[in-house]
């Protein structure tokens, strides 16, 4: 293997190793990096511990150690030794040991330190999978805390390494090693929209088989459509060897599918994206590519994480391509147009930007990291995400109201489980039903165990007939997660009170033990044909016409897929009526709605008993609470508006008047926010009962001597004429500041009335006896000695009872009649 090309770089390596704790390894697909470098570490005089490799993939964790074990002439668990969740071989001799990177996370939470261990290496660090950013981020946090001799070797297929080098510190070495370039040709296939995948797959792979030699690897987005691909092959090529490559896959069957045939049958491999690095599949020099790619991501709408497909990146199309000329000269066919190649993204998200961030910040809040921007991220954690997730801890119960880490949490934390499925395990316990939660942890993190249905009590009994290797291996994994949780609740000096959980006694049924990790996602059916779901979290949810479960009244949901709004529940136990009433009585709130009724202009009491968002029954409650009904109705003002409010005229002009003169507290904006200090002791059942006159009194009473002194000045209310007659002060005529008054009233005025400190002219509207306008004026001199003399020559006509003086202002003012007047005259 001396002829691989990271043996013309492994010197550089070995030596900047020497020189100082941290390195860059940028090795393209084929280089041998994976295979290589561990091993060529352990004979450095700081190596003196063990090395820890870490793989994005179980296939890939256990193909790396077996084929470095093979190239030491062992088996694995001797030197080299691996360890995934469902199998493991390791030894007390060990020295390089392979494991994925969320148990990686799960061991530095256990030991900081790394005790006995020399060096980490972070292989495919480009897939910028989230346990791998995580893992990275802690260690390095560690290495500069407690082990500054601790090695840190991050290897990438991309030049995404001069990042990860700027991330580990200035002065870290970028060590580059060339790929063996061996000659790939493409095939643009172009996209054929009018077949299904698995057909257009089955026609191209087809094509392969008879115009090349070699094994041919076909990468499909999953393992459904692996199978029906798989289906349609078996038609038309009986004999082929035809095999799957997934997580879901046997060990011996993934064996299988990388290694070439015993035989030396021609293979054809159908893969999902596990296929795309890491793995070197022997005898391989054709691929099959669909350009489609399937990723988790985190709905936050919905709560849940779904499987969306994508359009494959430029990157990951690069990847699979490459698969064909790892060992000489291939060909890779792409079902897409050699045009459309360009727009296709150039590389895929990484993870902490897409996934449910629960299990990152449960991790951070056991770490102590207060602030998760103090570490070190090539990307860090979107805040929303991380809201999203504390919300959800909080709701577990694993964080306090100060966002720490509680001592429930902690002990979820304890196991290698995602925060929701720790919490259902946990929970269990305290009825002894630990064992069977953790056989739901399993199926909901184990795709495709116990079969495929939407009922997870059948996958369940599935599970537990089958003898297969791959389900006797889950099931001792669940074994060890129920008795790691009893083990922690035993250890605790004190019970833990888990979050409404307190159950009646017995044995509760699994749909209650699923329902204790995801209290949001339990549902009641909306329809009767039971399509149509709601959720305690508030969320819609649908269930397919031909599941198992449409009968049922309720659903424990553990997993749905699709959007926010109708997301499919792909994963659910039934519950009845009278189980939910049972085992989840205690989360059942009674109490008293209040619903505002527009066109009565009143409140509605409505007496309800709620399971988060599910209303179980609603009833009229005929003796509310009274200052609960007030304070309804106050929001509602604050919300619309006062002008639901009965003002009376005199609070009209009021707020008004204030808004003139600047008063804030009597502001739109200030009242609607004080709703609850002045308006809700004034209030009943109605907004129509709230009596003018206290309105107005409150109204007043929100203003001081001090506030009330200036509203006199600036905006008095009234204007008192010479006449002695009050006229009320128009603040809100569109021509500013306005007064109606009878011309008779001004007489003996040669100046224009003003209002306010300073004073401002008053818009006059003069009016006859009859109170119909005359003139409307700013200027009451220019009146009088203008346009007076036409009012007087067709008002004397029309009033001939009443003064019409040739000079008003030499006149004393008066309302009365001529003869009234000269009457009063001639008694003074």
């Amino acid at each position: 293997m001396s002829d691989l090309p990271i043996h013309a770089v492994l010197p550089d390596l070995l030596a900047a190793l020497r020189a100082g704790p941290k390195a860059v390894l940028i090795a393209p697909p084929g280089a041998g990096k994976t295979t290589a470098v561990a091993p060529a570490l352990l004979g450095q005089p700081w190596c003196t511990g063990s090395v820890i490799v870490l793989s994005p993939r179980r296939v890939a964790a256990r193909a790396a150690a077996e084929r470095m074990a093979e190239l030491l002439g062992e088996p694995a668990g001797e030197t080299i030794g691996y360890l995934t969740r469902l199998d493991s071989k390791r030894s007390a001799r060990t020295r390089v040991l392979v494991m994925t990177e969320a148990i990686f996370v799960s061991t530095i939470q256990r030991d900081p330190e790394l005790a006995g261990v020399s060096a980490v290496l972070f292989d495919e660090a480009h897939e910028r999978h989230l346990d791998s950013d995580l893992g990275l981020a802690l260690v390095l946090e560690s290495a500069a805390v407690l082990r500054e001799d601790l090695r840190v070797l991050v290897m990438s297929a991309t030049l995404d390494g001069a990042r990860f080098a700027a991330l580990l510190g200035a002065g870290t070495p970028v060590i580059e090693s060339a790929g063996k370039a061996w000659p790939l040709a493409l095939r643009w296939l172009g996209a054929r929209t009018e077949l299904r995948l698995d057909e257009a797959m089955a026609a191209a792979i087809l094509t392969a088989w008879r115009e090349e030699s070699g094994d041919i690897l076909a990468f499909l987005p999953g393992v459904g459509e692996i199978e029906r691909t798989r289906e349609r092959l078996a038609e038309r090529l009986p004999a082929a060897l035809v095999l799957p490559l997934h997580g879901q896959c046997e060990p011996a069957a993934q064996r299988a599918a990388i290694r070439r045939d015993p035989q030396g049958r021609r293979r054809i491999v159908l893969a999902t994206a596990i296929a795309e690095t890491s793995l070197t599949l022997e005898g391989v020099s054709v691929v099959v590519d669909a350009g489609l790619s399937r990723r988790a991501e985190f709905d936050k709408a919905a709560g849940v994480t779904r499987l969306v497909t994508h359009t494959a990146s430029q990157a990951a199309a690069a990847q699979r391509a490459g698969r064909a000329a790892r060992q000489g000269p291939g060909v890779a066919y792409r079902l897409w147009e050699e045009a459309a190649h360009a727009g296709r993204p150039p590389f895929d998200p990484p993870e902490m930007l897409v996934s449910d961030l629960a299990p990152l910040a449960l991790t951070l809040a056991q770490w102590g990291a207060a602030d998760p921007a103090a570490l070190p991220w090539l990307d860090p954690p979107p805040a929303p995400a991380m809201g999203a997730a504390r919300d959800l801890l909080t709701q577990l119960g694993a964080l306090d109201a100060a966002g720490r880490i509680s001592p429930h949490g902690q002990a979820m934390a304890t196991l290698p489980l995602e925060p929701r499925l720790a919490h259902m395990v946990l929970d269990a316990v305290a009825s002894g039903s630990e064992d069977d939660a953790a056989v739901l942890a399993l199926l909901l993190q184990e795709r495709g165990l116990g079969g495929r249905s939407d009922d997870l009590h059948a996958r369940f009994d599935s599970l537990a007939r089958d003898r297969s290797a791959r389900a006797q291996a889950s099931r001792k994994l669940a074994e060890r997660w129920a008795r790691a949780a009893r083990g922690v609740r035993q250890a605790q000096p004190e019970p833990v009170e888990v979050p409404a959980q307190r159950q009646p006694n017995g044995a509760p049924p699994l749909g209650v033990l699923l329902a204790a990790g995801f209290p949001d996602l339990l549902a009641r059916r909306r329809d009767p044909a039971g399509e149509q779901w709601l959720t305690a979290g508030g969320r819609g949810l649908r269930l397919d016409p031909a599941s198992p479960l449409i009968r049922a009244e309720w659903l424990a949901v553990g997993e749905a897929q699709g959007e926010a709004k109708g997301a499919r529940i792909t994963a659910a136990i039934a519950l009845t009526e009278t189980e939910v009433q049972r085992w989840l009585g205690n989360r059942i709130e009674r109490r008293t709605t209040l619903r505002w009724i527009a066109e009565e202009r009143r409140v509605e009491a409505l007496l309800e008993q709620r399971l988060g968002a599910i209303t179980l029954m609603r009833v009229p409650d005929p003796r509310p609470e009274p200052g609960a009904v007030a304070r309804f109705l106050a929001a509602r003002v604050a919300e619309e508006g006062l002008g639901l409010l009965p003002l009376s005229a005199a609070s009209a002009a009021l707020l008004t008047r204030a808004g003139f003169a600047g008063l804030e507290v009597l502001s739109d904006a200030a009242l609607r926010g004080a709703v609850e200090d002045w308006l809700v002791p004034l209030l009943g059942r109605r907004l129509d009962d709230l009596d003018p006159g206290r309105l107005h009194e409150a109204l007043l009473a929100r203003l001081d001597y001090a506030e009330r002194q200036a509203l006199d000045q600036v905006a008095p209310a009234q204007f008192r004429s010479p006449a002695g007659t009050a006229h009320a002060i128009d603040y809100a005529d569109p021509g500013g500041p306005a007064v109606e008054v009878r011309v008779q009233a001004l007489f003996g005025l040669d100046r224009h009335p003003g209002f306010g400190q300073p004073a401002r002219p008053l818009l006059l509207k003069l009016t006859d006896p009859g109170g119909k306008p005359l003139q409307t004026t700013r200027d009451l001199p220019g009146f009088w000695r203008g346009s007076w003399k036409d009012v007087v020559k067709d008002m004397k006509g029309r009033y001939p009872k009443h003064r019409w003086p040739e000079a008003p202002w030499e006149e004393d003012p008066s309302l009365k009649t001529k003869n009234a007047f000269a009457r009063d005259k001639g008694r003074s």
